[in-house]
């Protein structure tokens, strides 16, 4: 498992098997004869089970603690070389709590990975799904019809070329909402107001698209949520 940045463990609940039509990748953990809880890193190869305990029961954080741990220490026997270094969290410096995170070291950063082996040709394959996002993205922010518009208004004709968005800076308070708002909300207010249109839902392939080409305007600045 080659660990990229920061890393992070998803906990996901065991599943019937994928159907035969479904387009999506997916990890399908193994289910218990019993009926236990079973509970997987996102490795795809990492799980236990969790006697006396089933699908949907109501547990403490101190049972959810002690299930991460298990799962983590198995990880971690798995991967004796992957170094663990302690970060803080939650207040900083003053008060934080201490999460430890592994960090390969090097000839342990070409062994492990984090979703399994991947060659210079999948990462291309990415790039390339990436690159096809952000242009869709590009497309619509410039294309009023497109963003569902009905004055003709799109996006580019305030901000071109994406400028003056700084996608940087969310989550942070917004006065036109009166709240606190992510990117995709100031986006669907744009939608909804300058361009007349209805707004997109969360799942909306062309919010998805729109965020991506935003953020990629931006590519090398650095994250500094809440300012104005």
């Amino acid at each position: 498992m080659r660990l990229l940045g920061p890393f992070a463990f998803a906990l996901c609940l065991a599943a019937a098997p994928a159907a035969a039509e479904d387009p999506l990748p997916r990890h399908d953990v193994p289910l218990s004869k019993q009926g236990n809880l079973v509970v997987a890193l996102c490795d795809g190869e990492t799980s236990i089970e969790v006697p006396g305990v089933k699908p949907g029961d109501a547990l403490t954080r101190e049972q959810g603690q002690k299930i991460a741990d298990a799962l983590m220490k198995e990880w971690r026997q798995k991967h004796p070389n992957a170094e663990w270094v302690t970060v803080a969290q939650e207040g900083g410096q003053e008060g934080g709590t201490a999460v430890s995170v592994p960090e390969p070291r090097g000839a342990a950063a070409d062994q492990y990975q984090t979703y399994g082996a991947f060659t210079e040709r999948d990462q291309q394959i990415w790039k390339e799904s990436t690159d096809r996002l952000v242009a869709e993205g590009k497309r619509i922010f410039h294309d009023a019809k497109a963003l569902g518009g009905t004055a003709a208004i799109s996006c580019d004709m305030c901000h071109p070329d994406g400028s003056n968005t700084h996608p940087e800076t969310y989550p942070k308070f917004q006065t036109q909402l009166g709240r606190v708002a992510l990117l995709r909300d100031m986006i669907n207010w744009c939608i909804e107001n300058p361009v007349r249109g209805k707004p997109f839902p969360d799942d909306d392939p062309r919010l998805k698209a729109l965020e991506a080409y935003i953020l990629a305007q931006r590519k090398g600045v650095a994250l500094e949520y809440g300012k104005h």
